[in-house]
């Protein structure tokens, strides 16, 4: 917000240097983003937040400074020369939608001569970044950048029916605005329309058809308050901001919308002549109420720290037109203002204290104690599932929670429930993601797409699922570890594997054949007796539909909830083994539908005390070996924690474990 000095000056008596005006505004909590000249004034641009938009204007402003000087603040006097006719001859208001316009007036202004304006008006326009239209167009700006109330001047010959109706949009009304934008209105929007159609976007911009014009002569001048949010969305939706909407998205201050539409209809006639009709059509269908806020002072301390004299805050409220009132020993009850919609809460009037009486004055402590908590269960397990895939090979990708429907479709199917969106930015990848298998093989392809091979790449998100009850609005939020890497399913199951060690050393990692809509084959993977989710080869046909290569690419989602209630205490450390390992080969000849399941239950429950690992290494079909049959490889590590193991040792040790794979699943050593 640019504020010019000289303008200022209009409202408030103040003769300090600029700087100096720039630091009172930014120890009260409007920053100064830069100081400059500008002919033989003195702009100064100072950053409003967004709760306070009584102070973008110049009268803002100063209230704020004269609140911090102690001297008056000075408001625009107003006079208005009526002619004879009466308001109603002119137009009617009516207010539709009370929810999203909660106040609109109508005034008329006969006989004025738009042409160029006064040079001390537009070198103030100038001043603050506006340049200069037109008298008419010029004087609304003018009011809007003292007041921050934004006005609306119509041609009102071109109005049609002497009316003005406050209503939603119709599907497939179109208005072409000022700056020539065609708009297709809505219901979502709130328009400003005549008997016949819509004249303006409400709070956002005016249309092209009623726009004052060099032989408008009679003027109808808008001033009203719109739902901030309805502003906001409909400015987004089609893509016009405006000074208008800037303040409106930010509150106006409702209850002087008449004050404010007489200063404005006072500044055209003294630039543009004319004479104001008797009267004004105003609709307010919800008249404001003020509202009382208390503050206890045990508890203004209690907040900030220090003790504030009670005299002392009495007087910030009273600058600030609070008009507060000692009602108990410790409580100060204050009548908030029309333009103050921020204050509505005991912690919102000691901020006021804090920030007028000054934030420097609180007291900094040289030393501060540091209390030092235990790191949560969740983020110890994060911790440990990014380490352990890290180890792996693997590589973390953030990716947005959103995905578009033929990613969708590819992994999850069709008919699978998802949640979406209506923001307008999200037209196509509006779905939350049921899963976090798409976004990961959309990160495969951009890497394909770079050459950069072989990938692994792992995501720790949440996943959204509606709730199958109709009657539950919100989804099922599941936190989801999945997992991607080019190669066959036994790379990834040694990540799955090594996840389950690193998470709960006792229990077991298995996968069970299962049927998945992205995977052939798939499988149910589990660890101990939980179902800790799926994993699986990528099937062509979702390797096609998101334009990937053959593969093979493995894949697994993993439930981040399971690995948290199973997720032991902290690792244990253990020392470095002070004896070597031998390590044992076996490829045995087995019947097709053995699987390896069982030649690791029966490994590991016939296994002796010096057995360490087994590990599957691979399987081998075709010659030499029989049909019906297959190879299997696996590699068994003995050590001695006491001592170095002999071979004669091992040689025991392997031959009880061949015999029990020989009288469990007939199984046979393989010699060539």
């Amino acid at each position: 917000m640019k504020i010019s000095l000289d303008w200022l000056g209009d409202y408030v008596t103040c003769d300090l240097e600029p700087e100096r005006i720039a630091a009172i505004l930014s120890d009260r909590g409007f920053p100064t983003e830069g100081i400059e000249r500008f002919g033989e004034d003195t702009v100064i641009d100072v950053e409003v937040t967004s709760n306070r938009g009584d102070c973008l204007s110049h009268i803002g402003i100063a209230r704020e400074l004269a609140a911090a000087t102690g001297q008056a603040l000075r408001l625009p006097s107003v006079r208005l020369p009526e002619c004879e006719k009466d308001i109603r001859e002119f137009v009617e208001v009516e207010i539709d939608e009370p929810d999203l316009c909660g106040r609109y007036t109508a005034r008329a202004i006969t006989g004025v001569q738009v042409g160029p304006s006064p040079d001390w008006m537009v070198r103030r326009l100038e001043a603050v970044g506006i340049r200069s239209i037109n008298n008419v167009v010029d004087a609304t700006n003018y009011a809007m950048m003292e007041s921050g109330q934004p006005p609306h001047a119509f041609d009102y010959d071109r109005l049609r029916g002497g009316r003005i109706i406050v209503r939603r949009g119709r599907s497939g009304e179109q208005i072409v605005s000022i700056d020539e934008t065609r708009c297709t209105c809505d219901p979502a929007m709130l328009m400003i329309a005549d008997a016949e159609g819509p004249v303006a976007i409400a709070g956002v911009m005016g249309g092209l058809h009623t726009e004052i014009h060099e032989g408008t002569t009679t003027v109808l001048l808008e001033e009203a308050h719109f739902n901030p949010v309805s502003v906001r969305s409909t400015s987004r939706r089609l893509g016009i901001p405006s000074e208008a909407s800037f303040r409106f998205e930010r509150h106006v201050d409702i209850e002087k919308v008449d004050e404010h539409s007489r200063r404005c209809a006072a500044l055209i006639v003294e630039v543009a002549g004319g004479r104001v009709v008797r009267g004004v059509a105003d609709a307010y269908p919800r008249r404001w109420q003020p509202q009382t806020v208390s503050m206890r002072l045990g508890r203004m301390r209690h907040l900030l720290g220090i003790d504030v004299p009670v005299d002392t805050v009495l007087d910030i409220f009273r600058r600030l037109g609070l008009q507060p009132e000692r009602c108990e020993e410790d409580r100060v009850a204050c009548t908030i203002p029309s333009w103050r919609h921020d204050l509505s809460r005991e912690v919102d009037l000691i901020e006021e204290v804090a920030r007028c009486y000054g934030y420097d004055k609180i007291p900094v402590n040289p030393k501060i104690s540091i209390r030092v908590a235990p790191v949560e269960p969740r983020e110890r397990l994060a911790d440990r599932l990014r380490t352990t895939l890290n180890g792996c090979g693997f590589f973390e990708t953030i990716n947005v929670t959103f995905t578009d429907d033929k990613t969708h479709e590819a992994v999850s199917g069709a008919d699978h429930p998802v949640l979406r969106v209506m923001d307008v930015s999200r037209k196509s990848a509006n779905i939350l993601r049921p899963t976090l298998l798409g976004s990961l093989l959309g990160n495969m392809r951009t890497n394909y797409n770079m050459r950069n091979a072989p990938c692994r790449l792992f995501e720790l998100a949440d996943t959204f699922i509606p709730d199958p009850d109709p009657q539950v609005v919100l989804p099922n939020e599941r936190s989801k570890l999945g997992l991607v890497a080019d190669g066959d399913l036994q790379l990834l199951r040694g990540a799955v594997e090594a996840l389950g060690r690193a998470v709960a050393p006792r229990q077991k990692v298995r996968f069970e054949p299962a049927a998945l809509p992205w995977a052939d084959p798939g499988a149910r993977v589990y660890l101990g007796d939980r179902e800790l989710g799926t994993a699986g080869l990528v099937g062509k046909k979702v390797l096609d539909a998101l334009d990937l290569p053959e593969g093979p690419i493995a894949a697994a989602e993993l439930d981040v909830l399971v690995l948290l209630e199973l997720q032991a205490g902290p690792e244990a450390i253990r020392p470095i083994p002070r004896f070597p390992s031998i390590t044992r080969d076996l490829s045995l000849i087995l019947d097709e539908p053995v699987t390896w399941e069982q030649i690791e239950r029966i490994v590991e429950s016939h296994a002796p005390e010096g057995l360490e690992a087994v590990t599957f290494v691979g399987i081998y079909r075709g010659k030499p070996i029989p049909a019906g049959k297959k190879s299997l490889t696996l590699s068994l590590c003995f050590r001695d924690e006491q001592g170095t193991l002999t071979h004669e040792e091992v040689d025991a040790y392997e031959k009880k474990i061949v015999d029990a794979l020989d009288s469990k699943v007939r199984a046979e050593l393989r010699t060539a």
